[in-house]
């Protein structure tokens, strides 16, 4: 039996080994969150996915100005979303965040040459964003904070962090309530816009606020994530807890 604090529980977990408040145990929590903290580009498929949903977007406006043809803007912006998932394929990369990309590219290529319309290409983009800010505070709301539902598995701890991590649910929820403030900023410039059928203010601004508030949330995450616990990794039913007495 363990005579630090915690006992056993805290042995099985990994999170003691040295005297707490140690040097060495201080140094270790803060690589471990920091180690963590730095999964938040990779969940979010990094800067190559972000390009890969927004390109599709600038390649149709350019077209559009070109050649003043929706079907056209809409191929064009469709072909270079599926170059983007052959490219990942022949590399054998992740292909999730470029068949996102061509999911949302068809449906809004489908929408504008159905009705003519080529604001109607940016529409299913505007209803996402205003979907997955919902989404994201009902979570926080329910304490299921979306961050933490996709941050869990990347950094092993699955939902550990709901009952045995409150720091880290905390830290979950309040990074989750930073992305429905920052990815909020999209939909409230950008419907409006929609209405006046300005499609070329529509599309550069849709262009130039794809990247750059995505990155700011990521940033605010990594920040939030840095001062919280580190995570506690999760233990699968068929593993032995580390020092865990075989029965």
């Amino acid at each position: 039996m363990s005579n630090q604090p915690g006992g056993e529980t805290a042995a099985q977990l990994g999170l003691v080994e040295t005297a707490p408040g140690g040097e060495d145990e201080a140094a270790r929590q803060a690589a471990a969150s920091r180690e963590a903290a730095e999964t938040v580009m990779q969940a979010f498929g990094g800067v190559r996915g972000m390009i890969d949903m927004t390109l599709p977007g600038l390649v149709f406006i350019v077209t559009y100005n070109i050649t003043h043809q929706v079907p056209a803007a809409a191929w064009a912006a469709l072909g270079l979303s599926g170059l983007f998932v052959v490219a990942r394929l022949a590399k054998r990369e992740t292909v999730q965040h470029a068949f996102s990309g061509v999911f949302g590219v068809a449906i809004g290529a489908w929408i504008s040459m159905k009705t003519g319309k080529a604001e109607n290409f940016y529409l299913p983009g505007l209803l996402w964003n205003v979907g997955y800010c919902i989404a994201l505070a009902v979570s926080a709301l329910v304490r299921w904070p979306l961050i933490g539902v996709m941050l869990g598995p990347v950094t092993g701890e699955l939902f550990t962090w709901r009952k045995q991590n409150p720091g880290r649910l905390a830290a979950y929820t309040k990074a989750t309530w930073a992305w429905v403030l920052i990815m909020g900023i999209k939909p409230v410039i950008l419907f409006p816009l929609y209405f006046t059928h300005n499609v070329n203010l529509l599309g550069w601004l849709k262009v130039a606020l794809g990247i750059p508030p995505m990155l700011l949330a990521m940033y605010v995450t990594w920040q939030i994530l840095l001062k919280a616990p580190p995570p506690i990794k999760a233990q699968l039913d068929d593993e032995e807890p580390d020092g865990a007495e075989r029965k």
